[in-house]
Order: C-alpha cells, then sequence, then structure tokens
C-alpha cells in the first residue's frame, strides 16, 4: 500500500531485464503541470525497443519508469493550468522517453499541454491504447498529407497499431482507403472499411493498376519502414505525396523524384524530446474525442488484462506478437478489480 508521499511503479532498472514493483516518491506538479491518477498504461513497440537497449532515439536512461501513454483522473493541477481540474478524465502521450517518468505509475507529473478530455464513450483502457498510435497517424495523414475527400490513399500495415487507425482517419476526411496486409487481416482491414491488398501476392505494379489504373495514389502513408517505404515511392502517383512514420535507412530516391512526389517523416516522440510543439499534440487529441464522439474512430485492444504487477507479462504478450490489438496494462489497483 503506498503512502501520500510514495507510489507503487513498475521499474525496468537496465537493458533486457524484467520490470520490478517498487515503492518510489510520488511526484509533485510543477507550474503547468498536471497530476494524473493513472487507471491504465498503453504498451507501444518502442516501449518494447527502449526495454531492450534499441530505441537510442527515445533518450530513455535507465534506471526509468517506462509507459507512453495515459488514461486516468486529474488528482491536482500546478500553477498556471486552467484547462484541467481535479476530477477531470484524460488521456495523452505523456512519458517514458527523454527522461520522462512513464505511465507504468500510479500518478504521473505530466505537461498540461500533452492532454486532452478523455472521450466520454471510451472506456479507461481504451483511451489508453490511443494516443500515439492517434497523434502519429495524424500527422502523417492531417498534418504533412493534407488528406481529403475524393483522394485515393494507400495505407501500408492497415491493421496495426498506427494502420487501423490511420485508415480511420482517412475514412473521416472522406478518403478513398486501400491498405496492405496479410490474408489474415484482411477482414478487419475490410471492417474499417478499406480495401485489402494482399502484399505477399501482389506486387506493386499489380495492385497500383488494379485500384488506380496504373496512375498512383495520391498519398500512401507507410507504417512499416525498410522496403516497404521503397515501395511507396513506387505507389503514388505523380505529384503525389508519401509519408512514413519509420523512415530510417537508406533508400533510393529516383523512383519518388521521377514522380515529382513529396515526403514527409513523422516523428512523433519531438515534442516530448524537445518540448517544442507540444501544445499541439493536446490539440489533435481533442480532435481525436471528436471523431470517437461521432463514433469514426475506434481502437482496437487485446482482451487480456494485465496489471503492474504483471508487466512483464504485458511486454512479453507484445513481443511475442500474440496480441489482437493494442496491449493495455491496468495501473490502478482498484480500477483493475473492476475491469
Amino acid at each position: 500500500m503506498s503512502t501520500a508521499t510514495q507510489m507503487q511503479a513498475a521499474v525496468l532498472d537496465a537493458p533486457h531485464g524484467l520490470f520490478r514493483l517498487a515503492e518510489i516518491a510520488r511526484p509533485i506538479p510543477r507550474s503547468g503541470e498536471v497530476l494524473v491518477r493513472v487507471k491504465a498504461s498503453g504498451v507501444n513497440p518502442l516501449d518494447l525497443k527502449i526495454q531492450a537497449g534499441q530505441a537510442p532515439h527515445a533518450r530513455q536512461t535507465l534506471p526509468a519508469v517506462l509507459g507512453i501513454d495515459l488514461a486516468g483522473v486529474v488528482e491536482a493541477v500546478g500553477p498556471g493550468v486552467s484547462a484541467f481540474k481535479p476530477g477531470d478524465e484524460v488521456f495523452g502521450m505523456t512519458g517514458g522517453v527523454g527522461g520522462l517518468q512513464g505511465s507504468l505509475a500510479e500518478y504521473a507529473a505530466v505537461d498540461a499541454d500533452l492532454l486532452a478530455k478523455k472521450p466520454t464513450n471510451l472506456s479507461m483502457r481504451e483511451a489508453a491504447g490511443l494516443p500515439l498510435i492517434f497523434i502519429t497517424a495524424w500527422e502523417g495523414l492531417v498534418d504533412r498529407a493534407h488528406v481529403g475527400a475524393g483522394q485515393k490513399v494507400l495505407i501500408h500495415g492497415g491493421a496495426g497499431g498506427v494502420g487501423h487507425v490511420a485508415i480511420q482517419i482517412a475514412r473521416a476526411f472522406g478518403a478513398d482507403v486501400f491498405a496492405t496486409g496479410s490474408a489474415k487481416h484482411h477482414a478487419f482491414i475490410a471492417q474499417l472499411g478499406a480495401t485489402p491488398i494482399d502484399y505477399e501476392t501482389q506486387s506493386v505494379e499489380d495492385y497500383v493498376t488494379r485500384h488506380t489504373q496504373g496512375r498512383g495514389f495520391d498519398i500512401v502513408f507507410d507504417t512499416v519502414g525498410g522496403a516497404t517505404l521503397d515501395a511507396s515511392f513506387q505507389a503514388v502517383r505523380r505529384f503525389g505525396h508519401v509519408v512514413s512514420a519509420l523512415g530510417w535507412g537508406t533508400h533510393a530516391l529516383a523512383p519518388l523524384s521521377f514522380r515529382a512526389a513529396s515526403y514527409s517523416g513523422v516523428f512523433t516522440l519531438l515534442p516530448l524530446l524537445t518540448c517544442e510543439g507540444r501544445a499541439h499534440h493536446g490539440e489533435i487529441l481533442r480532435e481525436a474525442t471528436k471523431l470517437v464522439a461521432a463514433g469514426k474512430i475506434f481502437p482496437r485492444l487485446d482482451p487480456r488484462h494485465f496489471t503492474l504487477s504483471t508487466t512483464n507479462a504485458a511486454y512479453a504478450a507484445q513481443s511475442d506478437r500474440t496480441a489482437a490489438g493494442k496491449i493495455v496494462i491496468d495501473v490502478d489497483a482498484a480500477f483493475a478489480a473492476t475491469q
């Protein structure tokens, strides 16, 4: 049982290690911060990379409390905060990188700019599964590519975390959406309203010819990286736009250049690491709340339940690729008992 000045947290001491449940100091919100009693914490692939010591770009020194996404209830507000008050239900992408405490703890003091009111028609668990994937998809499709009605949009990795939300955002903006995925994911992709493309049996030329009469897609959003980004350069139309959330490595730009197409990269962590653009993250999540309320966005969650004491099992479930949707950890013990 934690005291008024202490809290329980899952602490990772070193790369490749296991999380341990520990009592640590409860944070006090500073100017511009909100103290959130964390109800649920979403697990992202990046969390696993940090655990494995394979994410230097996340700039998270260990030991640390990980957890990028959260949903919870405002416990207190620091000086200068007027947008939130105690009792507000909130969600956000708030820490776990750049030396910031993450959401695998009973409480987190976070920058108020990074938060938004939780959609009333989502549970805490569902809300905790949404921030990083929604922000990434929104920045790519809306901020960079300016998705709009009537466009043909191709989402690579349409059944993935970012991919399935990107499909829903593009459709909400009136686009005609196509998405690559393996055959076992085609029913889910179709359920989201996109036309599934089997990348394992169809070449880029095949599906560009079939779905765009050889013209190419107006927007191609790559959520996979590597060779898939190269395929994106071949699938985009002349003067079109390619966006990637994993645009690392070395790529030949000739296919893109010969189409006079443009490219944008999305680095969702940047506001957390630099403090620049944090208010925009809050703005994006307010847009998420509107779309969720309108029934146009819904996150897919894995049905299994984990708690702080079973954090290692949650990470194992994310790692072994058995998850049927986003893995979410129930942080608040009393909350978890009711779920």
